[in-house]
């Protein structure tokens, strides 16, 4: 009969090897190359590495991501990034993800929220927790459901628009 001890001691030398690579992974350097469609603004910035979010880097996507229609720059929810950047390296990244919207001030929510019923009163972007995007040589469908597989969030689909919605809210589809 195995000791407790010895069964624990070789349960725990299989689990550190999964458990280490795991870490790895969750520390390893989180870059994402973006895209603004209304200013044209391109960056390419690593955002995570050993271990933390880098706030200069940050800073640099929020600006990016900033109401294009305001200028009212906001922070972006790390999450949302992380899960973009996901989305970009399930699909292979083949180029930088274009930003169709960001940030949204309240002021421009409520503008197109006048204009057209799939604008959210109180859309994720209001609080920097979404994104419209697409990625250039991936189809819209592709996009779609690689984010539906991901499990992390909010994803719309606006084949008519040319783009497709993720967020870091709760896990739904439309």
């Amino acid at each position: 009969m195995i000791g407790r001890r010895r069964l624990l001691a070789g349960a725990l030398g299989f689990a550190a090897p999964a458990l280490l690579a795991r870490e790895a992974l969750a520390s390893a350097p989180r870059q994402l190359s973006l895209v603004n469609l209304h200013t044209g603004e391109k960056l390419a910035a690593t955002y995570f590495e050993g271990g933390r979010y880098v706030p200069d880097a940050l800073a640099a996507l929020d600006r990016v991501l900033r109401d294009h229609r305001t200028g009212e720059v906001h922070p972006m929810a790390p999450g949302l990034l992380d899960l973009v950047a996901g989305l970009a390296g399930q699909v292979g990244r083949p180029g930088a993800v274009q930003v169709i919207s960001g940030y949204r001030s309240p002021a421009s929510n409520a503008a197109l929220h006048a204009n057209s019923s799939g604008v959210a009163t109180r859309s994720l972007h209001m609080q920097g927790m979404a994104m419209d995007i697409r990625i250039p040589g991936v189809s819209l469908a592709r996009l779609r459901d690689t984010a539906l597989a991901l499990g992390r969030g909010g994803v719309g689909y606006y084949p008519d628009s040319d783009f497709v919605h993720v967020d870091v809210g709760k896990v739904r589809q439309w």
